[in-house]
């Protein structure tokens, strides 16, 4: 077992451990916590400081493998590793690998067996030996198997007649196996006949369109794991070869299949059974499966679906892309190729990391990716590794793995934070910094029962402690507004960023936290007072922004906003109802005229009415006029008369409800008389359009010249049935 310690950097939060007194009264204790600089400039000796470091222990750690001896290869090292980390500071470790010599590959070639592959068939049936040659090559520890795939059988993909459905090729094809989904055809084998013997009986089949069902088999070939013979211990390689796109995840709407594709295995007697009944896998599915189970796909693709299947590429990890002759027949060097191309590139990667943790791969080879967060890619066997942890509160135990992609061998990193004091009480129970009624932990007191406070300093009496914290909380249920101590049931603030002191009896206020107005704290032209602005007398708003004045509030009449309102930051803020700028208008209020059938016509001789009225009765009569109630101040201010005179009102009657009503039945009525005649005057244009057309065909029939046998006479034979006729 080995450990590595990190170096401390002194620019990080230390803290101060067993100065008495190192707090001022209302400081808080979290002062203890600064850097070093800091701390010795308070008076804190560098005995008294701590500073937990970081801590690496390698659990497991086994040596890289060779090569390959028939026992599992070591290709990654190490394989455990555990890390107490302080929180915030950085660790870094290394990560080797290295690919083992002859490592065994198991290759899976999955075929489109649609008949546009019908001469491509025929070539990968000759293709046996040279394929078992090119592995050979990589490893003497190579595995072949075979699988192929149409599309689901069912509309609009597959033609549902009996008979195409037995047969969906050509008449002229008598060679046709029936329409499939997927069928796994040969298992893993090191043998090359028995590739031979499998493919050799393989036929072309058929469907109505286009892309195929490729990404269901690639599915199904990736958790069937069991029935296709995939080795522990592996390089597993699926080829794809197409001649078509592909369906993926919402096309299986066509055809009413609505259930999503559950991904697992549904296999009987080596055939998809699920096809109909499943939707395709969506490409996140597939790539998540290929990852899991550490297979990497190669398309080997025509030209004409070579972009379709790049894109696909760049979804799935580890994948790669190579361009297929229109009739396979560089199908070998295509799958030799994209090996070299998979198997010299190493990329790490890592799942189920934890909250708060932060992984930077730093590759360290000839020729390294860029630094990431995501992967760490290199073309030779080591990979560096930095990891970060920025954990806020304390973690235990939280492991996570790195893995190439591709590969079985993992590394388990398990975490922990450093959160404990590595501090001890220094002297017994009842230290006189602590009025002898609790000890010194950390430097800070630690208080008996009955007893609270910075000192220990306040006896509890007959209240409980939570009773005499919750006298220092108000509405949110923090202890003095998170700004000060709880001290014998009274807040006891702390002082400000500026050097202030919060006040209040919740330390709810400060002078600091006022609104500002051009970069000033109330606009300059106030005071701040527990976090509201106290504006001089020549200014007003609420970050004192405003001089006082009345001059954009004034109306034609002279008066402050019509008097409907307050003049504030020379604008208007008016009653409710009332429009700015100057509260004139009111769209919601109600008009006396119109709630009494009163038309605007008649309103100024009633107005001129009403102050007459008023200015009798001033004079001669002390009961109200019936018109009285209509008076109102705005009317009498703006109309002056010098001549009393009553003028009768002059209003139009009122509309007749009952009029209005007959007019409305009526027109309705009239309305539906004329559709009905319209309509009845189509239906009679088209009757006497197919009349005419009756009568000139009759005209133009040509009759026969016979006579019809209904009206033929009747004849009669009688016989005798004695007569011999001799």
């Amino acid at each position: 077992m080995r450990k590595y310690n990190s170096t401390i950097n002194n620019n990080v939060c230390l803290y101060c451990l067993f100065v008495q007194d190192f707090t001022k009264p209302g400081e808080q204790e979290a002062v203890r916590c600064d850097t070093k600089a800091q701390l010795t400039g308070r008076g804190c000796t560098e005995g008294e400081i701590i500073s937990p470091q970081n801590d690496q222990t390698i659990d497991k750690g086994e040596s890289l493998s060779e090569s390959f001896n028939n026992q599992e290869p070591i290709q990654l090292s190490p394989q455990k590793i555990s890390l107490r980390l302080r929180s915030g500071s950085p660790n870094t470790f290394k990560v080797s690998f290295k690919r083992v010599e002859g490592y065994p590959v198991d290759l899976y070639y999955l075929m489109d067996l649609s008949y546009s592959m019908k001469d491509d068939l025929e070539n990968v049936k000759e293709l046996g030996k040279d394929l078992f040659a090119a592995l050979k090559k990589i490893t003497e520890h190579a595995q072949i198997g075979f699988g192929a795939f149409v599309d689901k059988t069912v509309l609009p993909y597959t033609n549902t007649n009996k008979e195409k459905l037995l047969k969906p090729c050509d008449e002229n094809d008598q060679q046709c196996q029936a329409a499939f989904g997927y069928r796994h055809v040969l298992s893993m084998t090191p043998k090359e006949d028995d590739f031979k013997n499998k493919v050799t009986e393989q036929f072309i089949s058929g469907n109505l369109d286009s892309p195929e069902g490729s990404l269901d088999a690639m599915m199904q070939a990736a958790i069937c794991g069991d029935k296709i013979g995939w080795r522990n211990s592996s390089t597993r390689l699926i080829v794809l070869t197409t001649d078509a796109g592909f369906h993926m995840a919402g096309d299986g709407k066509l055809a009413g299949i609505l259930e999503p594709n559950d991904e697992h295995c549904h296999m009987d007697n080596n055939l998809y059974t699920n096809s109909a009944e499943m939707d395709y896998p969506s490409v996140g599915q597939l790539a998540v499966q290929l990852e899991k189970n550490n297979i990497q796909p190669i398309f080997a693709v025509t030209k004409n679906v070579e972009d379709v299947y790049k894109e696909l590429s760049q979804m799935i990890p580890k994948s790669e892309v190579g361009v297929l002759s229109t009739d396979s027949k560089n199908v070998v060097k295509l799958i030799e190729s994209a090996y070299n191309r998979l198997s010299s590139k190493v990329t790490l990667t890592h799942d189920n990391l934890p909250d708060n943790v932060q992984v930077i791969y730093t590759p360290k080879c000839k020729h390294p990716g860029p630094s990431g967060e995501t992967e760490g890619v290199c073309e030779n066997v080591q990979v560096g590794q930095e990891v970060s942890s920025f954990s806020y509160s304390c973690m235990k135990d939280k492991s996570f793995t790195i893995r190439p992609q591709g590969i079985k061998d993992t590394l388990t990193v398990t975490i922990s934070t450093n959160c404990e004091c590595q501090c001890s009480d220094p002297g017994p129970s009842g230290h006189t910094h602590c009025r002898g009624k609790g000890n010194v932990s950390c430097g800070i007191c630690s208080c008996r029962e009955g007893s609270i406070g910075q000192f220990c300093e306040c006896d509890v009496g007959g209240k409980d402690e939570p009773a005499l914290r919750a006298s220092c909380q108000r509405h949110n249920g923090t202890e003095c507004e998170g700004r000060g101590d709880c001290v014998c049931g009274r807040c006891e603030c702390h002082t400000t960023e500026g050097g202030n002191s919060y006040y209040g009896d919740f330390c709810e206020c400060d002078d600091e936290h006022c609104e500002k107005f051009q970069n000033k704290l109330c606009g300059g032209n106030g005071n701040c007072k527990c976090g509201k602005c106290e504006c001089f007398k020549s200014h007003e708003g609420s970050a004192c922004q405003c001089g006082v004045s009345e001059e954009g509030c004034r109306t034609p009449n002279n008066t402050v906003c019509y008097g409907r309102g307050t003049c504030k930051c020379n604008r208007c803020e008016c009653k409710e109802g009332y429009q700015q700028p100057r509260c004139q208008t009111c769209l919601g209020c109600t008009d006396p005229c119109q709630t009494k059938l009163i038309k605007p016509k008649c309103s100024n001789q009633i107005a001129r009415q009403l102050l007459i009225s008023a200015k009798f009765r001033d004079k001669s009569r002390t009961t109200p006029h019936p018109f009285d109630f209509f008076l109102q101040p705005s009317i009498l201010k703006e109309i002056q008369l010098s001549v009393l005179i009553r003028l009768p009102p002059d209003c139009p009657a009122p509309p007749s409800i009952a009029a209005i009503i007959s007019g409305s039945i009526a027109s309705v009525a009239l309305i539906g008389i004329l559709l009905l005649m319209l309509i009845k005057l189509v239906i009679y244009t088209k009757d006497l359009k197919e009349f005419k057309k009756f009568e000139i065909e009759k005209k133009n029939s040509k009759w026969t010249d016979g006579v019809s046998p209904m009206f033929l006479s009747a004849t009669t034979t009688i016989e005798n049935p004695t007569f011999t006729g001799e």
